[in-house]
């Protein structure tokens, strides 16, 4: 098998992909200098020479000239470039406004005014592919973590690189130290600890050794692994998060759908408004020329100018798009800013209980002494003999119960004969002439004891509303009973939602409804629904979304129609997982709950933000037009006053990105 590596692209690939051209892989290190911002050094090439022109117009006209031409070629070229390519698409918009209102100024004889306003439409666009850039951050960063070679390992154990399109499942790589895996797989040899911060948010280190699942874009911190490819590069974990982010930014809210489609209407209505003032506005103004600097021409102009709405575009899609940017460096997908908009109108949030509100780790809470021999023995005897028979099996109650005689330090008892019975118990025998240990549910020993007193108190106990286990020593019966672990974090954010947020918060679970009350009450939380199957579930969730919004929080399996109907559908699932990602609008890769009313805030945030943007677009509008029409402001201020007011809305958007 060849070792030559392949390209990961082919020539028309990469153009067709929409990348920016200073990444390709087909330029030097060199012209990737050069190519990279390239529009804003063009700009700035352009105000030296616009600079020049002004300063040699009052003594050297020539020369003054020569400068404003070359302006007029380095900002005016692309700009007329980009207004026929509309035109040709039937598409009258702010390029083709700005590119008008240059060749106008020439006409009319403000050259330096004209060049002016290409200048600072060339900085202006310049600053605003960069506040894009940076609003999408996390996808761009993603982009550039994801390798795009993997290191196959031959048949005979050669090692050889390949794109990682060219790897299919069931094929064997090696990561190693330092390296970024390429691709989902499953450790088939080594151990590492490795990173998952840029997927989850959680700089902790995880340990992955023989048998765990390595996600793509994972960075292996110290080992090497050897792993088996699970996922195609299309169907990777670091894939879909990359496509999820990505239909995320496209998945417009209303209100953005609503400023692009007015757009084109605007854009034509002002033309026609600038037509008409230079026209007519001698007629409405006696005396008021055609010509010069105070004439009709010169005053359409700089209304045109002062009207076209390049603020009131990108007031919009650059705050939304530096919202879901901060939530992803968070953890937290999106499904695009229409889910900011309606967890802003949200005013209750209902909660899954088990793997939502609890770990889905059980702790026991109570070892209960259901017969006289069983209180002889004691509590830490019982512990002992069911850490030692739970130790060899593997099962969220053994865990609970191995972890308590951890906690209390209580030793194990020797123990021989131990059987396990699949989905049923453990039995053994503490010595040859003893009667046997018994542990599982009360059915399981209901089958395996005559005595009437031990069945008649297994019959009892079993009825409780309890998640429970029993030990049966000789005639001493004890109970072990369990709860969910709840989340360290469930309460402070139940604090947080109801009094800082003024949130009505509610538990639906379908565990018995004692249990659901109690772990409620263990909350803070007021109001719980237990005993609920998925059809009451959803019942419910439907009858609250339809009153003043509803947030619903789970796993996104079991709860995906509940998902589907609240207003915002939050999921808790792994990374990876297809039906969280399909049922809800959001997902918190972590599974933290603690950043919720985070982002509840963050929302409210970006509601306030794209406000000021579409009010401080509308006023240099509003405070610009009339007097522009009046002869009050001279066509530079409203090249000023326009793309002033398009850097502001951008830069304030930009506040979005903050974590915090």
């Amino acid at each position: 098998m060849p070792d030559t590596p392949l390209s990961p692209y082919i020539f028309d690939e990469f153009f067709a992909s929409g990348k920016e051209e200073s990444i390709s892989p087909f330029l030097t290190r060199g012209s990737k200098a050069w190519g990279r911002n390239l529009p804003l050094k063009m700009a700035l090439l352009s105000a030296f020479c616009l600079t020049t022109a002004f300063f040699f117009h009052f003594f050297h006209p020539n020369i003054s000239h020569l400068f404003l031409l070359l302006t007029y070629f380095l900002s005016g070229t692309p700009a007329l470039i980009g207004a026929v390519e509309d035109l040709k698409n039937l598409e009258v918009n702010i390029d083709v406004l700005m590119t008008l209102a240059a060749l106008l100024s020439v006409i009319i004889g403000s050259g330096l005014e004209g060049a002016l306003l290409l200048v600072l439409f060339e900085l202006s666009a310049a600053m605003e592919s960069a506040v894009t850039r940076k609003t999408k951050g996390a996808l761009a960063y993603l982009h550039n973590l994801s390798p795009t070679k993997a290191c196959l390992i031959s048949p005979e154990g050669m090692p050889f690189e390949r794109s990682i399109r060219e790897v299919v499942t069931g094929m064997t790589i090696l990561v190693k130290a330092g390296e970024i895996v390429p691709l989902d797989g499953r450790v088939i040899e080594g151990s590492s600890f490795v990173n998952l911060s840029h997927l989850t948010g959680e700089s902790i280190p995880l340990a992955k050794g023989v048998g765990d699942e390595v996600p793509a874009g994972a960075r292996n911190l110290d080992g090497t692994l050897t792993l088996t490819v699970l996922r195609s590069s299309a169907d990777s974990t670091l894939s879909r998060i990359v496509q999820l982010i990505t239909q995320a930014q496209e998945a417009k809210p209303q209100l953005q759908k609503w400023i692009d489609r007015f757009d084109k209407k605007y854009a034509m209505t002002i033309i026609g408004l600038s037509l008409f003032f230079a026209l007519f506005l001698p007629w409405i103004i006696p005396s008021l020329p055609y010509l010069g600097i105070e004439g009709s021409i010169y005053r359409a102009l700089t209304f045109l100018i002062a009207a076209s709405p390049c603020a009131l575009v990108i007031a919009t899609p650059t705050a939304y798009l530096s919202a879901i940017s901060s939530c992803a460096k968070n953890g937290i997908l999106l499904k695009g800013g229409i889910v900011l908009d309606a967890l802003a109108s949200c005013h209750h949030v209902a909660f899954d209980k088990t793997g939502t509100l609890t770990t889905g780790k059980l702790s026991c809470i109570q070892i209960e002494a259901l017969s006289e021999e069983a209180s002889l023995i004691g509590e830490e005897k019982a512990i002992s003999y069911a850490a030692s028979l739970e130790k060899h099996v593997k099962h969220p109650i053994a865990d609970a119960i191995l972890e308590i005689a951890l906690q209390r330090k209580i030793s194990f008892s020797p123990i021989r004969d131990f059987r396990a019975i699949a989905g049923s118990g453990v039995l053994a025998k503490t010595s040859p002439e003893e009667e046997p240990l018994f542990l599982g549910h009360a059915d399981f020993l209901l089958e395996q004891v005559n005595e009437p007193m031990i069945r008649d108190l297994l019959s009892s106990a079993s009825k409780k509303d309890h998640m429970s286990t029993f030990l049966l020593i000789g005639k001493a019966l004890f109970a072990f009973h369990f709860q969910d672990e709840v989340r360290q974090t469930a309460k402070a954010l139940i604090a947080r939602l109801s009094k800082d947020l003024h949130m009505d918060i509610v538990m639906l679970s379908g565990d018995v409804p004692q249990n659901a009350e109690r772990m409620a009450a263990q909350l803070g939380i007021s109001k719980a629904y237990g005993g609920l199957r998925p059809e009451h579930k959803l019942q419910l969730v439907s009858e609250m979304s339809q009153k003043q919004g509803l947030i619903m929080v789970g796993d996104g399996v079991n709860d995906a129609p509940a998902l589907a109907r609240s207003t915002v559908g939050i999921s808790m699932g792994q990374i990876g997982s297809a039906s969280a990602v399909d049922a809800s609008d959001a997902v918190f890769l972590q599974d933290d709950l603690s950043k919720l009313d985070w982002l509840i805030r963050k929302s409210h945030q970006t509601l306030r933000v794209v406000k000021q943007n579409l009010s401080l677009a509308l006023v240099v509008i509003l405070c610009a037009t009339t007097p522009a029409l009046l002869g009050m402001i001279p066509l530079w201020a409203a090249v000023i006053l326009h793309e002033g007011g398009t850097l502001l809305v951008g830069l304030n958007s930009l506040r979005l990105l903050k974590k915090k």
